[in-house]
């Protein structure tokens, strides 16, 4: 089954950092365009940042700019959200999938392969 696995959560107090690491399992990566999106309790999914087959980012989100950033290894089939002064706000679980195609979308719904998630805790 394709899937990713994502990892690197846990509690980090406001104005840390985090990298979190998103694997594929069952598939390669290459060609394809992946995202990352989070869900905060209560709140619906939302899109955070997306790469591209080629490298080129689309952030998702205009809170997270300047702050997050998302870069991919083909050879390791591994997506990464670097997240920088984080924000009580961006608790939540965090999740990446892929479009299946080169390029990324601001459409949730085209993205597949979800992973379970990764908690992410802001607080002091």
């Amino acid at each position: 089954q394709s899937q990713f696995v994502e990892s690197g959560g846990g509690l980090v107090q406001p104005g840390g950092s985090l990298t979190l690491s998103c694997v594929a399992s069952g598939f390669a990566i290459d060609y394809y365009a992946v995202g990352w999106f989070r869900q905060a309790p209560g709140k619906e999914r939302e899109g955070v940042s997306c790469i591209n087959n080629s490298g080129r980012t689309l952030n998702l989100l205009d809170s997270v700019k300047g702050r997050f950033a998302i870069s991919r290894d083909n050879a390791k089939r591994t997506v990464f959200l670097q997240m920088n002064s984080l924000e009580p706000e961006d608790a939540g679980v965090y999740y990446c999938a892929t479009t299946y195609t080169s390029g990324c979308s601001g459409t949730e719904s085209v993205f597949r392969s979800w992973g379970q998630g990764t908690q992410v805790t802001v607080s002091s």
